[in-house]
């Protein structure tokens, strides 16, 4: 099985990032399956926002943390458990 976003959803957000301002964010649960073993990690993105049309993509603003790691294949109730557990603080990350 290849890599699948498990939930994503995305935020109104306030952030500065690399002295550019961030104003929305993408959150993540991402299930990855290879030979036997699971993992599961929570991701943010944060995006850039220059001016009122300019949404876009973040390739520097990406935060990860792996939340599970075992063998074995995806579990629903696995999941359900640690959907609560994103939470991805990061000191580069100055809120205002």
């Amino acid at each position: 099985m290849a890599t699948v976003n498990v939930y994503e959803q995305y935020f109104s957000a306030t952030a500065e990032y690399n002295n550019v301002p961030r104003h929305a964010a993408l959150v993540m649960l991402i299930a990855d399956s290879e030979a036997g073993n699971i993992s599961y990690e929570a991701a943010v993105s944060f995006f850039p926002h220059r001016d009122e049309e300019d949404y876009a993509v973040s390739y520097d603003a990406y935060f990860s943390r792996v939340l599970y790691e075992a063998k074995g294949r995806r579990s629903k109730k696995r999941e359900e458990t640690l959907g609560p557990q994103i939470n991805l603080p990061s000191p580069e990350i100055r809120m205002s």
